[in-house]
């Protein structure tokens, strides 16, 4: 028991220290384009959910969007740890760059519910943020590739949009999914006790009816939005086979995909060649689609 307290004691000091002294990234952004930066997308109780916009030159016409979701185990991170939009911006992509509730204070499912709110923000506003509605693209790494799924695939689903209602046409044209959980139910996790994903969903960890609820698997059907995913085979924190598994629901019930698998690639953090050629793999299967 004193082992446990002090391992438990060690995890939440290493959150704290994550959450202050993460690194604050600058975003550079073209001639043309407009940063609004820290926009209040929602507020919850005390909390306000905030998005950077770099929004692409009016002059071409509204712009296909990129939502970006951090990683960090729905626990850590933030938005203004993200940067590298250098090979969208050079696209023409407007981004928003987002933040959402962690762990830390607001359990599951509260960093879906952000999630949603934000991609409602942005249909909301798409006229005045010069967006193209039919080209809103939602992406994220690791925690935030499941909430980038769970964003997109939910699409008219209201279950997660109680801070957020009254949209009526909530669809994205694509899903990237960067080594994402694709399903956190006892049938894909077992019983085990995934430290990060107990964490997140608190007291609801033992209930598989809401894990399935929360799992992007069991909300994929025929007309799903097209996805990217890419995994690493050697992934030691999200497992290869999550990926895997998505990837032969997609195939079955004819959902349009790409998987791109890294050979011996981790947790994301792939070499220089291997990164540089999926982002523009990821740029060609938007291109594909007309995005």
């Amino acid at each position: 028991m004193k082992n446990f307290i002090i391992i438990l004691s060690l995890f939440f000091a290493q959150l704290a220290y994550a959450q202050e002294g993460q690194e604050i990234k600058q975003v550079s952004y073209p001639v043309g384009y407009q940063a609004q930066l820290n926009v209040v997308y929602t507020t919850v109780n005390n909390w306000d959910g905030k998005m950077d916009l770099y929004l692409a030159p009016k002059a071409n016409g509204p712009s296909p969007i990129i939502i970006n979701i951090h990683g960090g185990g729905w626990a850590r991170g933030s938005k203004d740890s993200q940067s590298g939009f250098g090979s969208l911006f050079k696209q023409g992509y407007s981004v928003a760059n987002i933040s959402y509730r962690l762990a830390v204070t607001d359990k599951a499912p509260a960093a879906i519910e952000d999630t949603r709110c934000a991609l409602i923000y942005l249909i909301k506003n798409a006229k005045a943020l010069n967006i193209d509605i039919n080209k809103i693209v939602i992406m994220g790494s690791s925690a935030g590739g499941h909430l980038a799924l769970m964003g997109g695939l939910l699409a008219n689903n209201p279950i997660f949009d109680k801070n957020c209602a009254g949209e009526k046409n909530i669809k994205v044209a694509a899903i990237i999914d960067k080594y994402g959980v694709s399903d956190i139910s006892e049938a894909a996790l077992g019983d085990q006790s995934n430290r990060t994903v107990k964490f997140w969903l608190g007291d609801k960890f033992s209930d598989n009816e809401f894990k399935k609820s929360i799992s992007p698997i069991y909300y994929v059907t025929k007309n799903s939005p097209p996805i990217f995913i890419v995994h690493g085979d050697a992934d030691p924190t999200v497992s290869y086979q999550q990926s895997v598994e998505l990837a032969k629901k997609l195939n079955k019930l004819g959902v349009k995909h790409e998987f791109i698998t890294v050979k011996k690639g981790g947790h994301g953090g792939f070499v220089a060649d291997k990164s540089a050629e999926v982002s523009l793999k990821i740029i060609a299967f938007l291109k594909d689609l007309g995005i």
